[in-house]
């Protein structure tokens, strides 16, 4: 094999199909080498927190105080800044181990 093959094996971009929440992982199908093919479950590397273009309305989140204190009562945040995980639909870039098991990440959005 070929250097240039191997690393057609190692770096594939496709569409995200599904995520996974919880696991903070996606599946990803390719649609290359003459057929179209989906992965197993691939980690989606922790990155920079998505932080939404201005005026973009964003949902507000209730977050409990703790203290007792009345400056720490209950109350909401404007905004929530969470890593930033794809959606299904998503163009993304995926990098695999070349040990031919098939572990894998996502490591971002095209």
């Amino acid at each position: 094999m070929d250097e240039l093959t191997a690393l057609k094996n190692i770096v594939r971009t496709g569409w995200v199909s599904s995520v996974n929440a919880t696991e903070r992982t996606a599946r990803v199908t390719f649609e290359d080498k003459g057929q179209t093919l989906v992965s197993g479950p691939l980690k989606v590397l922790k990155n920079a927190p998505f932080i939404p273009a201005g005026g973009v309305i964003q949902q507000t989140e209730a977050a409990a105080g703790g203290s007792g204190d009345a400056a720490f009562e209950s109350h909401t945040h404007k905004i929530k800044i969470s890593p930033w995980l794809p959606s299904p639909g998503d163009f993304v870039l995926c990098i695999y181990l070349p040990n031919g098991d098939g572990d894998g990440f996502v490591i971002g959005g095209i």
